[in-house]
């Protein structure tokens, strides 16, 4: 076990790395164009007139897909970053898994801008201690250009972590399906007695923007909005209609029949209340919008996209009800 005084003094040597570059004039492998657009729009669903047409600009939010290396990697990279990784490897760290990311947009991308990107290591954490094991957060910084002006900034951070050994993670329960969880920052828990109660669930947020939902939910109707401007259909909620603009709304009853879009197989990372693997599905609804949710009914090896689902309530616990899906392998 890494002693107190070696994890300083690794740390010291870690910290010398903030500042020096990440990634040194990169270039993106494609001038943004409307076919990776196009595809991005669709995977998400998001029929922004923004994203169409003559003037068309690219969704801010793929601010990083113009600077991504691809399957053949990064030929950017620089020394340091490497450096760095070999050095939390060597001292056990080899595990990773991305936290979190933050962005900031300067000017809108359009079709034939080239884009150019300087990446930095901006800080690495003293060790932490999570559920997943003890590790050093890293965090990277890019300044993206396009056309040789500043576009945007992204951040973004992973956990080099060594795993916890088994009877160090925390008990889990075997019900149920969570939504997707970044890693967090907290104490390494010890298994749960035998006689203590289970884990509780993490609760859903509920706001102003989505109370309606949640309401609909204890009644056992899953509802979706309708902007009342134009009559398009949205999931999640949101407070604007994001094809037309309008603010105002009515909702539509869902029928409760959907098939798998897409899926997801969970195994890493545990989460008490969980027990993996589990699947993940996105659910394509009869209506046409699509919604994140459990799958239940089947193994988790069955389900394949297309298959049919049917929206069912899951009761978790005295307050807490939830949307789900159960499919068939018929």
């Amino acid at each position: 076990m890494r002693t107190q005084e070696g994890a300083d003094g690794l740390h010291d040597l870690l910290k010398e790395f903030e500042g020096r570059p990440a990634a040194e004039s990169g270039r993106g492998k494609d001038l943004v164009n409307l076919a990776m657009i196009r595809h991005w729009c669709e995977a998400m669903g998001d029929l922004n007139p923004a994203y169409t047409g003559d003037d068309a600009i690219a969704p801010p939010t793929m601010l990083q897909a113009w600077t991504m290396g691809g399957l053949s990697g990064h030929t950017d990279r620089s020394s340091a970053y490497d450096e760095l990784f070999a050095l939390l490897d060597a001292a056990g760290y080899t595990s990773v898994v991305a936290t979190d990311c933050e962005q900031e947009y300067l000017r809108p991308l359009r079709p034939g801008d080239e884009i150019t990107f300087h990446a930095v290591i901006e800080s690495v954490s003293p060790l932490k201690t999570t559920k997943l094991g003890s590790g050093h957060f890293v965090t990277t910084r890019m300044d993206v250009r396009a056309g040789g002006e500043p576009a945007g900034t992204h951040r973004f951070r992973i956990l080099k972590y060594a795993p916890a050994r088994r009877e160090d993670r925390p008990a889990r329960a075997t019900e149920g399906v969570p939504a997707t969880e970044t890693a967090r920052a907290t104490e390494t828990t010890r298994p749960a007695p035998k006689d203590a109660a289970p884990p509780r669930r993490p609760r859903p947020v509920v706001n102003r923007d989505n109370q309606g939902f949640w309401d609909g939910v204890r009644e056992h109707r899953l509802l979706i909005q309708r902007c009342t401007g134009c009559g398009a259909l949205r999931f999640p909620w949101l407070p604007g209609c994001n094809a037309c603009g309008s603010p105002d709304w009515d909702t539509v009853e869902a029928g409760g029949t959907g098939t798998v879009f897409s899926y997801v197989v969970m195994h890493h990372p545990p989460f008490p209340a969980f027990d993996p693997p589990y699947a993940v599905g996105l659910v394509e609804l009869a209506e046409g919008v699509r919604m994140i949710s459990n799958i239940t009914g089947v193994p988790y090896d069955k389900v394949r996209i297309g298959m049919p689902v049917r929206l069912e309530f899951l009761r978790v616990d005295d307050d807490l009800e939830l949307p789900v899906f159960r499919g068939s392998e018929g």
